[in-house]
């Protein structure tokens, strides 16, 4: 069974320029690839860089962009391998713990209409909390410094929030809350649940209404989004057997359990992302102050050249700053990176990440990032 939470902690980036990006019109290819509809644009240096950089099999999607512009979106291979689905930029994929951004999100969104403060005791809007949890803030579970262990068992376990609740309140502590960065995704759920407590909403509808309205983001969601099964890219083990679409899993009927829900198994599409990103560089959904703190270092990684935001990993300087995001699980694997500076954007998704003796996606994914991310910035 899958498990979440994938965060490559290693990186070493630089990156400096742009490239011509040019817009093209046909069909998929006899190598696998997909080309572009007339409304897709098309990056040849970066097209080039990935033909001799992937491996020909899994079914790859890819979105750059710089500012508010979409500079390339297009996918290559299969979604679908039994239905000979290719993928493209409206492929929905899981995007995994990419999820966790919009979950932080909705919490700078509740901060700016009044309804919490991220320095909050989480009992102050979930109730009663043992004594050794008492001092736990949503900063924390922002940050993963709560001392929560990473999760209370499997995905696809069919939890229910006040399960989620009552075990979490139980669970021992790895380290005192502020002491220690460990990654969580049980502090996420708590999130989501922070969420549904203080809106009155459900997870899902407040992101709708109040994250992916406002950002133009119509196709990305659990079970709100009005796609069609087929657009769902499904997943492929290492040995390359296909594990279905992630509603083919255990969920409820509006979304997955509650060890998934708030941290991973958002569904979206590289098109959604470059909205996502566009909403960040703007003030659609977030206030500038709001931005400050999504994008913050505020708490350093250990081993790594870089700090945990809130839902992003930090690099580099006030004025140069850098921030990154993984998801994977067993089968797929997801890559995002903002460039505060100038507004670059690199978004790449894969439904089949490990393929045994042939490819491993995810030992050299921020090096492709990086490498994705110097051709779309380099000078024409």
């Amino acid at each position: 069974m899958a498990r979440l939470g994938s965060l490559a902690l290693l990186l070493a980036l630089a990156l400096v320029g742009c490239s011509d990006v040019h817009t093209v019109a046909g069909t998929g290819t006899g190598d696998g690839k997909q080309a572009a509809s007339v409304r897709d644009p098309i990056d040849p240096a970066v097209e080039r860089f990935l033909d001799g950089a992937l491996p020909e099999g899994p079914g790859i999607t890819v979105a750059t962009a710089r500012g508010d512009r979409l500079t390339h979106c297009a996918g290559r291979g299969l979604s679908d391998r039994a239905a000979k689905a290719p993928a493209t930029c409206d492929t929905v994929y899981d995007v995994m713990s990419i999820t966790k951004q919009f979950t932080a999100a909705a919490i700078l969104k509740l901060e700016m209409a009044g309804k919490l403060q991220v320095s909050d005791p989480i009992g102050r809007h979930l109730g009663r909390v043992p004594d050794d949890k008492r001092t736990i803030t949503l900063h924390q579970l922002l940050t993963h410094t709560a001392g929560l262990p990473q999760s209370l068992g499997d995905d696809y376990d069919p939890l229910t929030r006040a399960q989620m609740l009552a075990q979490a309140m139980k669970a021992p502590l790895q380290s005192g809350p502020g002491k220690e960065f460990h990654y969580s995704n049980l502090g996420y759920s708590l999130l989501a649940a922070v969420i549904e407590k203080v809106s009155g909403e459900s997870y899902e509808h407040f992101l709708a209404r109040h994250l992916f309205r406002p950002a133009g983001m119509t196709r990305t969601g659990y079970v709100l989004p009005d796609w069609r099964r087929a657009q769902v890219a499904v997943e492929y083990d290492e040995h390359g057997r296909a594990q279905g679409r992630p509603m083919d899993h255990p969920w409820a009927p509006d979304g997955p359990y509650w060890n998934l829900r708030g941290n991973g198994g958002m569904l979206s599409t590289a098109r959604d992302m470059f909205r996502w990103h566009r909403a960040l560089t703007g003030d659609a959904v977030l206030s500038p102050a709001a931005k400050l703190k999504l994008f913050a270092p505020h708490v350093r990684v250990p081993e790594v050249d870089g700090s945990y935001g809130y839902g992003w990993v930090v690099v580099g300087s006030d004025d140069d700053r850098f921030a990154w995001h993984d998801g994977g699980n067993d089968w797929s694997l997801a890559t995002v990176a903002e460039f505060r500076r100038d507004g670059t954007m690199v978004f790449w998704v894969t439904n089949h990440a490990y393929r045994e003796g042939k490819w491993n996606l995810e030992d050299d994914h921020l090096e492709l990032t990086q490498d994705i991310a110097d051709r779309v910035r380099r000078p024409a």
